[in-house]
């Protein structure tokens, strides 16, 4: 049975401090930018927050691709070839869960690859890569 490796979050861990918003910016683009992170904190309609991470099974994205720019890799993890993507943005479109981002003046989107970076530094203990069999 194939495999998944993704990340996901706990949301009574979370304390909305956007330590891995931080992480994750910095390391992929060498700036403190929420809008440039792969998972985001939002405020929860309840109070606390809520974290939202980005799934990797539906896949739509990989299907959606004209270009064949997406791909699954042997973990599991749907990732982006930057030299082969033709900026349509149609993975953008189709993500139902806003996974695919794209921020105005990058040249390509970009999504969660599963590096657990974010993981690490979160101080709660609030995320965590995890591996999971596909049904």
């Amino acid at each position: 049975m194939p495999s998944l490796k993704r990340l996901a979050g706990d949301d009574s861990k979370c304390i909305g401090c956007g330590q891995c918003m931080t992480v994750c910016s910095t390391l992929f683009f060498k700036e403190d930018d929420p809008e440039r992170s792969c998972i985001r904190i939002l405020e929860a309609a309840e109070g606390g927050s809520h974290i939202v991470v980005c799934d990797q099974r539906c896949r739509l994205c990989v299907a959606e691709c004209p270009a064949k720019a997406l791909s699954v890799n042997a973990l599991g993890v749907v990732v982006l070839d930057r030299k082969l993507c033709v900026g349509c943005l149609a993975c953008v479109a189709v993500c139902p869960i806003e996974a695919m981002r794209f921020v105005p003046g990058l040249p390509t989107p970009f999504k969660c690859i599963a590096c657990g970076a974010c993981a690490r530094k979160c101080p709660a203990g609030a995320l965590a890569v995890i591996t999971e069999d596909l049904a």
